[in-house]
Formats: structure tokens, C-alpha cells, sequence
């Protein structure tokens, strides 16, 4: 069967239609009986892997790490190029593995943690090549998109319903911030090359930031583009 209001299709099962909430019956008519995908109060759940797995994995994630840095010492006779490699497989395992060590990883706290271990990377780097960059360009701009995708994660966690007025924000803010990002650019790198190209992702992201609020604000709008691309 299919939806009165926006033509989708259904199953028999459907009282409700899951995209634009019309009633499927008539509330005066018998709705007719169909098996349901699955018994009532049971759904399919993902298994989560052990904690005998995430350790076993750690322990394998350490063969490169020691392998790269019994190589660097061997060849250089100190720290040198696994430096950057140790780093980037930490990086990963923070980012990727760190948070399946918890039942219910929460994004608000993770998420913070990925950046601020992105920063401590960027700060290895500058100082392991003589640098003068962290404090004046690396370190403002990964904080800066730190706290755009924070503050993103943390509003579609909470306030889940005003995901257009959230990330139509968050749109408008991240082209306002690719201003700074050149000037930040500009003032460490002293490359005039540099200059003048943020206005072009300036003016894209607030277009796409100012739809998504429109469509927030306008319901038959957004009405349309749901019908549209069944979203």
C-alpha cells in the first residue's frame, strides 16, 4: 500500500507514515492484521566484540610502533622519521579504537579528545622540525574546528530535532571561520599566494548554512524537499 499524502510505499503493518506522519487508515476502519518483522518488543541488536578482542588488538596495534622504532634506532642511532609514524598510529587508535573500550561511548567527551590529540601530533611535528607555527597557525586553527564539530556533536545529542538550525549554523560559522584561517595563514606564512581564496568556501558554506535554516524555519519547504529526495 502506499501513503495518501506523499505516495510512498508502506508495509501493511505501518498505522503511521514514517515520513510524513498521515495516518494510513481512516481511524473509522479496521486496520487489517500482517507479520510483523520481528516479535513484538524484540529487535535485532549489534553484537559488541570483547573486551578479549580490543586487548588482543592493542597488543597487535604495538608491533608497528615497536617495529618502526627499533628500526629508526638501529639505522639513526635515535628518534628521528618514527617519530611521525608513532604519532600518526596513536592519533588512529585514540580517533578509532580508544572509544570501543567503553559500552556507551559518548561523542560530547570523544570527540574533543580526537582534536586535542590532533593538536599534541601538530605540536610534535613543530617542534621535532625546528618550527615556529604550533602557537600562531596550528594550534588557534584546530581548536577553532575543535569547537565547531564539538559544539555540533554535543547540540545533535541533545537537542536532536533542530539538526537544520544546528548544522545550518554550524555552516554559516565554519565559512566565517575560513577567514580567520587565512589570515592566521597569511600572518605565519608571509605568502601573498595565500590571500584572497577563503571568500570562495566564505560564501558556499553561508549559502548552504542559510538554506538549511530557511528550510527549518519554512515548513512547506521543507515539506517539498522531503517529499523530494524521501529524506
Amino acid at each position: 500500500m502506499y501513503c495518501m499524502n506523499c505516495g510512498v510505499k508502506l508495509a501493511d503493518t505501518e498505522k503511521v507514515c514514517p515520513l510524513c506522519q498521515t495516518r494510513v487508515y481512516h481511524p473509522d476502519l479496521v486496520q487489517g492484521e500482517a507479520e510483523k518483522p520481528y516479535p513484538a518488543h524484540k529487535y535485532p541488536t549489534a553484537e559488541r566484540g570483547t573486551k578479549w578482542g580490543l586487548i588482543i588488538l592493542s597488543i597487535l596495534y604495538l608491533l608497528p610502533i615497536v617495529t618502526v622504532l627499533l628500526c629508526d634506532l638501529e639505522i639513526n642511532g635515535t628518534v628521528m622519521w618514527s617519530g611521525y609514524v608513532i604519532g600518526a598510529l596513536l592519533l588512529c587508535y585514540v580517533i578509532g579504537i580508544l572509544p570501543t573500550w567503553f559500552r556507551n561511548p559518548n561523542p560530547v567527551i570523544f570527540v574533543p579528545c580526537g582534536f586535542a590529540a590532533l593538536g599534541l601530533f601538530l605540536l610534535y611535528i613543530n617542534f621535532a622540525t625546528g618550527g615556529n607555527w604550533f602557537m600562531s597557525f596550528a594550534f588557534p586553527v584546530t581548536g577553532g574546528i575543535g569547537l565547531i564539530v564539538t559544539a555540533v556533536v554535543t547540540l545533535m545529542r541533545y537537542v536532536p530535532k533542530g539538526a537544520l538550525y544546528i548544522f545550518g549554523g554550524a555552516s554559516v560559522a565554519l565559512g566565517a571561520f575560513m577567514l580567520l584561517v587565512e589570515f592566521l595563514m597569511y600572518r605565519t606564512f608571509q605568502n601573498p599566494v595565500l590571500t584572497g581564496w577563503a571568500i570562495f568556501p566564505l560564501l558556499a558554506l553561508v549559502m548552504l548554512g542559510g538554506l538549511l535554516i530557511f528550510l527549518a524555519i519554512c515548513r512547506p519547504a521543507r515539506e517539498v524537499m522531503e517529499r523530494k529526495f524521501f529524506i
